[in-house]
């Protein structure tokens, strides 16, 4: 197998795996990872129950498509990622419950918007920031978290969803799952009234 093919089999399976346990749902997810110059991401409309390595884009870093169906509308999200930070092998969006509702929470700081209530998220994740809303697919949103990009290591999109990179496509996956687990770990306590030191 060449690595492309190594990477979209193992980019179908987390997809597969997130959409089994209701991390997402339709079509309102989406998932990239880079090869050198190039960035596959999946296509527009396609769904994480069912993706196969035929729902695969593939970009230049200008956001040129190369070959592969039409992409996800929201590929300018992926490029921002992998141009503020190099080190990036892959990137995951999802509309995940939890993670969406904190998102919702009045008066959330936009930077460092999800209390470190467990050690974990600081230690997988690192400083996750709140990106104002716009409208999904919208240039006012690229350009929201375009202006974030730097500022931290992975985003709340209010009213949207996370947005987490990693090295790898296993590092992105891990650390999405603990960004959503620090989400409902952080509604619950609010619900309970509860506020830790």
């Amino acid at each position: 197998m060449t690595d492309v093919e190594m990477l979209c089999a193992e980019a179908c399976r987390i997809a597969h795996s997130l959409y089994a346990r209701g991390k997402t749902s339709g079509s309102s997810a989406n998932l990239s990872f880079r090869i050198g110059d190039q960035v596959y991401i999946t296509a527009g409309g396609s769904c994480f129950e069912t993706l196969c390595p035929e729902d695969y884009s593939c970009l230049n870093l200008q956001g040129d498509l190369l070959t592969g169906p039409r992409p996800s509308k929201e590929w300018p999200l992926h490029l921002s990622v992998y141009a503020a930070r190099p080190q990036t092998g892959a990137v995951i969006h999802v509309h995940s419950t939890y993670s969406v509702l904190w998102s919702c929470v009045p008066g959330l700081a936009q930077e460092d918007c999800v209390p470190p209530n467990t050690p974990y998220l600081r230690m997988k994740v690192g400083k996750v920031n709140l990106v104002n809303y716009a409208k999904p697919g919208s240039r006012e949103l690229f350009d929201a978290f375009a202006e974030q990009a730097f500022r931290a290591d992975a985003w709340l999109l209010r009213r949207h969803g996370p947005v987490v990179p990693g090295e790898t496509l296993t590092q992105a996956y891990y650390g999405l799952e603990e960004l959503e687990e620090s989400c409902r770990i952080a509604w619950e306590l609010r619900n309970a009234g509860i506020t830790l030191e």
